[in-house]
């Protein structure tokens, strides 16, 4: 028997069933635990899932997401901060410490990579008091650069870690996603880093496919499909020392339309081949 103590649903996978829905899938699956994503948790009110989540017995890996950091204006870097804070209490009421960040890209017309990376750093200094406040820890997620310019300035670990560094590690952590950083010449020696520092708060897993689709956002495919070495990065994670929750998260228009018992069922047996055994 395999051992799926570990095995996150993120909710991204399932896009087409309600909370309640993942809930179940999860339970008939035998899977112990789910990373609902805001807008799936807002659809159906935020007592109510958590009491969903409580009352089936899983528990909350993560909370997807925060984030978007890079207004260049005052109305809307006060929008950002709002909605973050309102991310942060939402994380508590679901008994989860880690909330996502997505740190944003550029502002529409903007080209200054370098000041719209520096309101990331400033808007985070505001944020990390009040999670902090709230046991919370904001979790950096590098994104891979061709979303660079529309949802995340942070396209690598090192990018990440340097942006925590000022933070205590309880803090301010970081998410190791397959998909975004399998293709760092960098990532081994920088998921040694995040493991020395204590950083590491998530690990996700699905696989890059080929080709790209039309819509990028949609290229992550079951693991085993693509070109990612589960094996090795697997390998360096756990070497690293994390012992957390393994959540797969996969934005696929043909699993989105598939059957949700049919994605978790595929899911459980390409886990327990390619992730299982190296982490």
């Amino acid at each position: 028997m395999s051992d799926f103590s570990r095995l996150s649903l993120n909710s991204a996978t399932t896009k087409k069933w309600t909370l309640a829905e993942a809930v179940d899938g999860c339970v008939r699956a035998g899977i112990p635990a789910i990373g609902p994503w805001r807008d799936i948790v807002h659809d159906t009110g935020l007592v109510k899932s958590a009491r969903l989540i409580r009352d089936a017995g899983l528990r909350v890996s993560s909370l997807c997401r925060g984030g978007f950091l890079t207004a260049p204006d005052a109305a809307g870097q006060a929008a950002a901060l709002a909605d973050n804070r309102a991310a942060i209490l939402e994380a508590v009421a679901l008994d989860t410490q880690e909330l996502f960040l997505v740190v944003g890209g550029l502002a529409p017309g903007e080209k200054d990579v370098t000041a719209a990376r520096q309101r990331i750093s400033d808007r985070l200094e505001d944020l990390v008091p009040f999670a902090v406040k709230n046991g919370i820890r904001l979790v950096l997620e590098p994104l891979h650069p061709m979303y660079a310019a529309d949802r995340a300035l942070i396209s690598t670990l090192g990018q990440a870690l340097d942006l925590a560094a000022p933070y205590d590690a309880k803090a301010v952590g970081v998410a190791i996603d397959t998909f975004h950083v399998w293709w760092d010449p960098e990532l081994k020696m920088q998921i040694e880093r995040a493991g020395g520092e204590n950083r590491i708060a998530s690990y996700q897993v699905c696989d890059f496919n080929l080709p790209i689709a039309t819509d990028a956002l949609l290229s992550r495919g079951m693991m085993g499909d693509g070109v990612i070495d589960f094996a090795t990065i697997g390998t360096w994670v756990r070497d690293a020392g994390y012992t957390g929750d393994i959540e797969v998260e996969i934005f696929n228009q043909d699993i989105w339309n598939a059957e949700g018992d049919t994605v978790l069922g595929t899911m459980k047996d390409r886990y327990a081949e390619l992730v299982l055994p190296h982490s």
